[in-house]
């Protein structure tokens, strides 16, 4: 799968995209542990996963093919 960051975490990790390998669907939360695990200096940042684009709720399916968005809070100002 596909994964873009934006914004903070994307500063954070100091890049814009990644690629995983998945054998088998996953949950949007059993993603987010996975990040964590990978990436711990992301754990307890804030942001929305979209996945091909569209806003998900955690227990909505990850495929192979997908690509996921990981998207911080926006400040106006």
């Amino acid at each position: 799968m596909k994964v873009l960051y934006f914004a903070e975490i994307k500063e954070i990790l100091q890049k814009d995209t990644d690629q995983f390998q998945i054998d088998d669907e996953m949950t949007v939360e059993a993603f987010k542990q996975y990040l964590f695990e990978k990436y711990p200096e992301i754990d307890g940042k804030k942001f929305q996963i979209a996945l091909n684009e569209e806003f998900v709720q955690p227990h909505e399916k990850i495929n192979q093919s997908d690509v996921v968005a990981l998207i911080p809070p926006v400040s106006g100002g």
